[in-house]
């Protein structure tokens, strides 16, 4: 069970804004855009200015950004507007704001470089591991326990917890190494569910 599995309900809530910029002429493409340059705005703006009460934003843009994704994809689906450059721009969308948010993290005093960008890596290799599902099966895999919207939730959580107690910041190290465990543990689970599928 992942935050995945509740997509539809999310998206449902979100469907009449989504007719309204449909009517208004807003694209898909647009939207990704929109979410991957604001994600590298912030996170440029996070790695400039590293003090622990800005990172009190992630948790509010994080959700955002998984309202836009939402909503890219609810215009793609259900007003005929996919594409191969849609889809193009929807991953290396994901894994450049994935980076820019996540790698700020790093600039932070008591939170290990390494760590961060172990954890930015791993993320970038169970989207492909999911992509890869796809090329075989033709199915995006999208299976947990941490998948984009889990790691959303857990990192905007950790933002949250940081600005508001700074003194604890070296808990985020921990953070960061189970992170790094079930994002190993994502990328596992895709493969062999691509693989039972292909083999099934």
């Amino acid at each position: 069970m992942t935050l995945y599995d509740i997509k539809p309900k999310f998206q449902n809530l979100l469907r009449p804004m989504v007719v309204k910029l449909h009517a208004g002429g807003v694209t898909a493409n647009q939207v990704t855009l929109l979410a991957m340059l604001t994600s590298v705005f912030l996170g440029g703006l996070l790695m400039y200015f590293p003090t622990p009460i800005l990172y009190i934003s992630l948790p509010f843009y994080l959700f955002f950004r998984m309202a836009l994704n939402a909503i890219d994809g609810m215009l793609a689906r259900e007003f005929k507007q996919q594409s191969t450059l849609g889809a193009i721009l929807n991953e290396v969308g994901d894994i450049i704001s994935d980076a820019a948010l996540y790698l700020a993290f790093a600039f932070l005093t008591g939170i290990a470089p390494w760590l961060v960008i172990l954890v930015v890596l791993l993320s970038w290799l169970t989207e492909f591991c999911g992509v890869i599902a796809q090329t075989l099966t033709g199915i995006r895999n999208y299976r947990g326990p941490l998948g984009k919207s889990d790691r959303a939730f857990l990192l905007g959580a950790l933002g949250l917890f940081i600005a508001l107690w700074p003194q604890y910041i070296s808990v985020a190290n921990i953070v960061f190494g189970i992170a790094a465990l079930l994002l190993a543990w994502t990328c596992i689970n895709r493969c062999r569910s691509a693989l039972e599928a292909k083999n099934a």
